[in-house]
């Protein structure tokens, strides 16, 4: 239960920065402190710390306390397995539906991220996100076989896959790379996005695994132009961020 613990407490200290509680520039309590008002271990409210941190809402120096830099929301790395918090979060209806769950043989591609033997059979996703009623993102993902069942078993409208393995299951994401490219709408995004052939997407692809860096998904997910920001907040002492060449 602490792995869940640490969430509820990132979203209560989320909430109260977000609402002005804590003003910009103002330091959040002490692990210690924190560790009290929860009831909860030091180590639980680090994690919760670090996901605010991760999303650019808090930052520190090294040994310093925490101090508050934004009051602002936007799509960061770290919360990109949490399109429906993040969607809420801005005050937007985020509603979901699977639109095919079929077990198949990994491609290669597949295999390879989500560190499978060649052929091994995962379970191929294929589902439509929506934002206050309009279609924004299509969401392709292979979990891995150990994964599969519970996302099978889930209701056809889940809010949230990765929270409900989190809150059902136990398997919690900790994020891994993300690649982020534009491509154009084939007929089937075309179709499920009610875009031209042809419109430009926003494609974000990224691999998630657990805290000991087991592979739960690889994922591809397409956006409508126009429909989301990503932002990457980075410093010296932080994971800089890296340019790439066009990959495929």
């Amino acid at each position: 239960m602490g792995t869940i613990r640490y969430l509820e407490i990132a979203d209560a200290l989320r909430t109260a920065i977000l609402s002005g509680e804590y003003a910009v520039g103002a330091q959040l309590p002490s692990e210690s402190d924190l560790a009290t008002r929860w009831s909860a271990s030091r180590g639980t409210v680090r994690q919760a710390v670090a996901t605010l941190a991760a999303e650019g809402l808090i930052g520190s120096r090294q040994g310093a306390r925490r101090i508050v830099l934004r009051h602002e929301r936007r799509h960061s790395f770290g919360e990109l397995n949490s399109f429906a918090q993040w969607a809420e979060g801005l005050g937007q209806e985020v509603t979901s539906r699977f639109l095919s769950r079929v077990r198949r043989p990994a491609t290669a591609e597949e295999a390879e991220r989500l560190a499978l033997a060649p052929g091994t059979a995962i379970l191929s996703v294929l589902r439509l996100r929506l934002l206050d009623g309009e279609p924004t993102m299509v969401e392709r993902t292979a979990f891995a076989d150990w994964v599969a069942a519970p996302v099978e078993a889930m209701p056809v409208d889940v809010r949230s896959v990765m929270d409900s393995l989190a809150n059902d299951s136990g398997i919690v994401a900790h994020y891994g790379e993300h690649l982020i490219d534009a491509l154009s709408a084939g007929s089937e995004d075309a179709r499920l996005l009610e875009i031209r052939r042809g419109s430009p997407l926003l494609r974000q692809r990224h691999v998630s695994a657990t805290a000991t860096g087991r592979p739960i998904e690889w994922t591809d997910d397409r956006y409508r132009a126009g429909s989301v920001t990503f932002s990457v907040s980075n410093s010296a002492v932080a994971t800089p961020l890296e340019r790439r060449t066009g990959e495929g």
